[in-house]
């Protein structure tokens, strides 16, 4: 009897991992531009050679993703060594300024593999888009997270909507667009603050996960080469559904690690079968009149 239940609760975690990668589905057609911020609130948009900056490189930090657990972990889930990897190429570089650009994405900071607590902290002060209850609590929370355990060693895409900043260490353009998909959402919400803190609450973060997937897909599909198509599903959809893997299994202690896995396994599958479905043509792009067009812009400075 045990070992039936056992089984059939194995079973269902597979499942719900292939119906949960089935939701991020590609946002099609694209939709362009976010609404733009209220400029008292905001401030004055970010000039070209600001937006983007780069650590400086350092050989121990730079492979501390072959030091610590938790980026082997990612390697192995996503199945790509290029996940924490700390260097992230020119590609990755070109297709995050593509698509915020595409997007009006303005006042949206992104820090590739750097470390700057000093400016971290002022864009937090100066973030009036997000309440001051909401950023002088769970912001300065996120902002002493940023300073203690820095990403620049532990790793860990993600986006702070309390100081409108993308963090990148991994050297994949499609987690970098899905980050920046993030603050595309964010820019969209009335109550930022609100919006971020519901994020922490169980199953909640997989309407925000499937939101900045969707349309992470959808840009790819719409605008990049065949190749960064595939990669998008083939990496997106395993990284959602460990997500989904996670929040179900805190409801289910004792099968949560089969929750998880069986999660992860289930979107591989799915993400590659999609993948395998992109013929080798040009990207479909959109007019000119809603497409940005991806002029080379000025060098990144340098960040610590």
């Amino acid at each position: 009897m045990i070992r039936c239940v056992i089984r059939r609760w194995l079973l269902r975690g597979v499942s719900a991992a292939a119906l949960a990668c089935l939701t991020g589905c590609a946002t099609v057609p694209y939709r362009y531009g976010a609404p733009p911020p209220d400029p008292r609130r905001a401030g004055p948009p970010l000039k070209p050679d600001e937006q983007i900056v780069r650590g400086r490189p350092h050989r121990w930090l730079d492979a501390s993703d072959w030091i610590w657990p938790g980026s082997w972990l990612g390697k192995l889930l996503l199945w790509d060594r290029r996940v924490d990897s700390h260097e992230i190429g020119e590609e990755t570089e070109a297709v995050i300024r593509r698509y915020l650009r595409a997007n009006n994405l303005e006042h949206v900071k992104v820090r590739l593999n750097a470390w700057h607590v000093r400016d971290e902290w002022r864009r937090l002060g100066q973030n009036r888009e997000v309440g001051w209850g909401w950023r002088y609590t769970l912001g300065v929370l996120s902002c002493l997270q940023y300073t203690l355990l820095p990403g620049r060693f532990f790793g860990g895409d993600h986006y702070n909507p309390y100081t409108n900043t993308v963090h990148i260490y991994s050297d994949i353009p499609a987690i970098g667009v899905h980050e920046c998909g993030h603050a595309k959402d964010f820019a969209q919400r009335r109550w930022k603050g609100t919006y971020a803190f519901i994020y922490l609450l169980p199953l909640v973060n997989l309407h925000h996960e499937a939101m900045a997937t969707n349309d992470a897909l959808g840009y790819l599909l719409a605008e990049e080469n065949p190749r960064l198509q595939r990669e998008g599903y083939v990496i997106l959809y395993p990284a959602y559904a460990t997500y989904l893997g996670g929040g179900i299994g805190d409801f289910t202690p004792l099968f949560g690690p089969a929750f998880y896995l069986g999660a992860v396994a289930g979107g591989h599958a799915v993400g590659r079968f999609q993948a395998a479905e992109i013929a080798r043509e040009p990207p479909r792009r959109a007019p000119e009149s809603e497409s940005a067009p991806p002029d080379a812009a000025p060098p990144p400075e340098s960040a610590p």
